[in-house]
């Protein structure tokens, strides 16, 4: 259980994607804050089995009269949290007219819905991908967004239309540029389950276990100390706690912000695999090979934003309680 942040006193939070990853964490968060997370999902990539703290209807965000529908069902709902999107780095690349008609029409449609509703509150995921290329770390909020790959292009767009709405009709909003969402939830109930599973985390604790083929290492010439990519890693449960800070920060007045969610500190992919090898006591079998499309070299977050406007500081995100609860959970999940 999650240390509670602010009593929502019975509302209703409508939680597009709440059968995701970070979905089904900012709902068990919601529900242990006295909320009812209400699931918008058609399933494709979230999980019926972790939807446990409210209901749900399944519905896709492309299908803009069921999206609509969706809404008047739950009409009298104020805020909601938007966390569906395609996320694979690579298949964006591949097959971007499939990106942005999930990533960006989608998101018009639920804006176009929530225009129609109560809903006049949105807590969209967006990405650190936003920013693309540079040199300027720790990042701030205030960094040119120039994005290298088509999710974070797509991700930038939906970012730009949530300004637009805001300025055009009133929306009030929080924009979260997500670092690398990690671990699990220390009940082992829920954790990362994605088909195919494409995050480093996840990948290299299958390998060590032994599961599947040895792990892919994709760049080793990057101009980090030790050629590999580096990044920020924040826990799944912070993440799901900043969500709680901002309805917070949206019931004390703040009507918009874009706002970093990351710890401020980067790590290796050769030190993330250290790592797994001191908390598991297994070896990382791995192979190394060229740079994916999209990759970038190095983000990390300025976390200060998130603290001096929404009061919010990771509290679960050191790397190994990130690590551990990881491999509590595909070890559960895995039979190991």
């Amino acid at each position: 259980m999650t240390e509670q942040v602010y009593d929502l006193k019975g509302r209703e939070i409508i939680v597009v994607g709440g059968g995701g990853y970070i979905g089904a964490h900012v709902c068990k968060t919601i529900a242990e804050s006295n909320g009812t997370p209400i699931v918008f999902d058609n399933f494709q990539a979230g999980h019926k089995h972790a939807v446990k703290w409210g209901p749900h209807v399944t519905v896709d965000l492309r299908d803009r009269a069921a999206t609509l529908m969706a809404f008047q069902t739950y009409s009298k709902v104020e805020t909601v949290v938007h966390l569906a999107s395609s996320i694979e780095v690579g298949e964006g690349e591949n097959q971007p007219e499939g990106f942005y008609e999930n990533n960006v029409s989608g998101a018009l449609n639920l804006l176009m819905a929530m225009r129609k509703t109560k809903a006049n509150r949105l807590i969209f995921s967006s990405t650190c991908a936003t920013y693309g290329e540079t040199q300027n770390m720790p990042l701030l909020e205030s960094e040119i967004q120039n994005p290298f790959s088509v999710y974070g292009k797509t991700k930038l767009a939906i970012e730009h239309l949530v300004q637009s709405y805001h300025k055009a009709y009133g929306l009030n909003y929080v924009t979260f540029r997500y670092f690398n969402a990690s671990g699990a939830d220390a009940s082992g109930e829920i954790g990362e389950e994605h088909d195919p599973e494409t995050h480093l985390i996840p990948n290299a604790l299958k390998a060590a276990a032994g599961l599947g083929s040895r792990m892919k290492l994709f760049g080793t010439d990057y101009d980090t100390p030790d050629g590999t990519c580096v990044r920020d890693y924040i826990h799944v449960n912070d993440i799901a706690l900043a969500h709680i800070c901002a309805i917070r920060a949206m019931d004390d007045g703040l009507s918009q912000a874009e706002v970093n969610l990351g710890t401020g500190e980067g790590y290796s992919v050769l030190q993330i695999i250290n790592a797994i090898e001191e908390v598991t006591g297994l070896a990382v079998p791995y192979d190394e090979g060229p740079r994916r499309e999209g990759d970038l070299t190095q983000l990390f977050a300025d976390a200060a934003r998130a603290e001096e406007i929404l009061g919010f500081k990771p509290q679960h995100s050191s790397l190994e309680n990130i690590i551990q609860t990881a491999w509590n959970f595909h070890k559960n999940n895995w039979g190991v």
